[in-house]
């Protein structure tokens, strides 16, 4: 007891010996620092607070750059590899925070901080990517030997820093971490996850995973130069080099680039990636480039995987999680997931797998994977399986959508209808006599459906009401307003466009009250929101916009004709403001009318290419 006392007598005088150098360090007071290591030269590699921490862990912690620069040139390559209590050296204590001038600072002066493990034996830029920071990562991973990933030789850091860099959107690393160790993308890492597990919740990294607007998706449906070059000009003095897409948008054309250089020439291999934004200074254009390129290198990791998943049996299939995985794609509908995993595995069979996947796309809504699964073979029999309940397809198609996809659809009537889909496109496939069965709980397809979306059904009723109640309002107030005055100026082309318009508005108009009545007086039964109710909104929608335009022409063309004479050069400016009302209403209601358009009329979300 009394040697314990005693050694802890000495680490107390010697916390407060530094206690000046600890001061001036948190601080940022170098010339206080200066001086007192001036004096006392051993201070520089003393650990100066209870926590193990030397001054330079201190000014690293503080994100202090000019102070670990400063304290790095009067520090030894041994003493850059000091750790705290914890097992953290200063450089791995950056890679938390992400200050990554400090890191290099450290680096310049020791290349070999980079494999210094800590207590959970992980190097610094396994640590960097858990923590999210991507520059740090590109940094370290470009000065750490490729032999510490080795999934071989170095235990879990390969399988680590792959799951956290997926995790963390950094598809960059991940990709040439993938195309020098192919096996890291079925290695587990110490928390029992793989490359695999972890690519399939990354949703919105894949194409069928982003929303885009019209022009968005027209941005990123054309050329945008992403190509694999044959060869990249190595550089000698580092290992990987990434140029950021940031730092360059907008100055010159962009290589975003993994450079490799080995001891071994048949390592030169790599893929660059060449994106020309220059053209496009505008920032949208921008982003759907770098969401492209995202797009790209997710394919790129997938294709990687599957090539490794094709050489496993069913046990390690299993132990791989790739079941497991492809479930979870299904449920999320990263249909390019489902599809390569299947294509590379001939076990990976519609006989022993298509059944719960196609059961979960119909479950969770997903029919771009369903229609997947049926066009590679599922058909009948998938079809007519039993679960646990007795329920068959049919049945998991009569279930409530989850409201996450519910909400995809804008307004409970175009729900409804989506929802109505769904159960004809799964009620064609389904032979007669199994559209009558009964489940455990003695409930046919039909009854089922009628159970869960009951309350749909409601709030489908009360929007349909509100909105044709609103259209009607606007359209009979335009039936009233119409001019019907006594022609004076019969003879001049303002007066015909006038009339002529003035009677397209009325009959147009006439015709949305009829068709927002007709929906009024609705049933409101099941099948009116798959085809009725909506053919008679979008009915009543049309002929409404062309009312409004129609009826603010036939306006413009009554001040023209007044102000022509009076006020010549304000009439033209006054009657395109006419134009505003057209133009706000088509803004708030256009987009509702087109969802209706196509999902009456178009071609469908079931089929092939779909």
């Amino acid at each position: 007891m009394k040697v314990w006392l005693d050694l802890t007598d000495d680490l107390q005088e010697d916390y407060v010996k530094y206690l000046p150098l600890y001061k001036a360090v948190d601080g940022g007071d170098w010339e206080s620092a200066e001086r007192f290591l001036g004096v006392h030269p051993d201070a520089v590699r003393a650990k100066i607070t209870s926590l193990g921490q030397t001054a330079l862990h201190v000014a690293t912690l503080n994100g202090n750059v000019v102070m670990v620069e400063k304290l790095v040139q009067l520090m030894s390559k041994d003493d850059l590899e000091l750790t705290d209590n914890l097992n953290l050296t200063a450089l791995a204590i950056a890679a938390i925070s992400g200050t990554t001038k400090i890191a290099e600072a450290m680096v310049a002066m020791n290349e070999g901080l980079g494999c210094i493990r800590d207590v959970n034996g992980y190097i610094p830029v396994v640590t960097a990517a858990y923590n999210g920071r991507n520059e740090m990562v590109h940094f370290l991973y470009s000065v750490t030997p490729m032999a510490e990933f080795n999934p071989d030789t170095s235990g879990s850091n390969g399988a680590a820093l792959l799951v956290e860099a997926i995790s963390a959107e950094i598809y960059d690393v991940a990709l040439n971490l993938l195309q020098h160790y192919p096996r890291l993308a079925i290695t587990k890492d110490t928390f029992g996850n793989t490359a695999l597990t972890v690519l399939v919740r990354t949703l919105s990294a894949f194409p069928s995973g982003s929303r885009h607007g019209i022009w968005k998706q027209w941005v990123y449906a054309s050329r945008c130069d992403i190509n694999k070059a044959k060869s990249c000009e190595h550089s000698p003095s580092l290992r990987i080099q990434l140029f950021s897409l940031a730092d360059q948008l907008g100055q010159k054309p962009i290589s975003y680039a993994i450079k490799e250089h080995y001891n071994d020439p048949s390592h030169l291999n790599t893929t660059c990636i060449y994106i020309d934004v220059a053209k496009f200074p505008i920032k949208g254009i921008q982003q759907m480039y770098q969401k492209k390129l995202v797009n790209f290198q997710v394919i790129e990791i997938l294709k990687v995987i599957c090539s490794e998943v094709q050489k496993l049996d069913e046990a390690e299939l299993q132990e791989a999680g790739v079941y497991f995985a492809l479930i979870t794609a299904t449920e999320f509908g990263i249909v390019e997931f489902v599809d390569r995993i299947f294509r590379s595995h001939s076990h990976l069979t519609i006989l022993n797998l298509g059944r719960p996947i196609f059961s979960a796309a119909t479950v969770h809504r997903q029919h771009k994977v369903f229609n997947l699964i049926y066009g590679m073979g599922a058909k009948k029999g998938h079809i007519l399986i039993f679960d646990n309940d007795g329920n068959t397809m049919l049945h998991l198609a009569a279930l409530l959508s989850p409201s996450s996809q519910l909400n995809r659809v804008s307004g409970a009537a175009l729900q409804m209808q989506r929802e109505l889909q769904w159960f004809k496109e799964v009620e064609k496939v389904v032979p007669p006599r199994f559209r009558e069965c009964q489940n455990k709980q003695g409930k046919t397809p039909q009854a089922l459906f009628t159970e869960q979306h009951k309350d749909l059904v409601k709030e489908g009723e009360t929007w349909m009401k509100d909105t044709a109640t609103s259209c009607a309002v606007v359209a009979t107030l335009i039936a009233t307003i119409i001019d019907t005055g006594i022609p004076i100026f019969l003879h001049t082309k303002a007066f015909m466009i006038f009339i002529i318009s003035d009677a397209f508005s009325l009959f147009s108009s006439s015709t949305s009250v009829l068709m927002f009545l007709a929906i009024l007086t609705s049933p409101y039964a099941e099948e009116d929101f798959l085809v009725s109710l909506p053919k008679r909104l979008i009915i009543g929608l049309a002929t409404l916009f062309f009312s409004v335009a129609t009826m603010m022409i036939a306006f413009g063309a009554t001040l023209f004709i007044v102000l022509h004479h009076r006020a010549q050069r304000t009439a033209i400016p006054i009657t395109l403001l006419g134009s505003v009302p057209v133009a706000l209403f088509v803004l708030l209601q256009f987009p509702l009318h087109v969802d209706m358009v196509f999902s009456t009329y178009g071609s469908g979300i079931f089929g092939p290419g779909k």
